[in-house]
């Protein structure tokens, strides 16, 4: 497992989920909507962790509760099914990466946010 993405700014990736979601005519709002259901964050606590350009290593520490529903996100991105992935911090990353995509091809928010 490739354990640079873990170091990766998540001020420096944020912009490219930004731009693959509105690229498909959703918004800002809906990605951090979904930022905020996986981690806890606010928006306060999201801009500061962008802010302090802190690593994703960083960011899903500091993050104030990992959505307990977070089970129920399956599937592939990047070639990984997500449910199998044993590293806990690479799985939250791919976690927010699957939600991203999901917001990308359309799917409902209310789907998406997994209750």
């Amino acid at each position: 497992m490739n354990t640079r993405v873990f170091k990766m700014s998540f001020a420096s990736v944020y912009p490219l989920y930004l731009q693959k979601a509105q690229k498909k005519g959703r918004t800002k709002s809906e990605v951090d909507a979904v930022i905020f259901w996986l981690t806890g964050y606010d928006g306060q606590m999201l801009q500061q962790q962008i802010a302090n350009k802190v690593d994703f290593e960083t960011f899903f520490a500091d993050a104030p509760q990992i959505n307990p529903n977070v089970a129920k996100i399956t599937g592939v991105i990047c070639g990984y099914r997500v449910e199998e992935i044993e590293d806990p911090l690479m799985q939250k990353i791919r976690y927010l990466d699957k939600l991203v995509d999901e917001l990308a091809k359309g799917r409902a928010m209310e789907k998406m946010l997994r209750s």
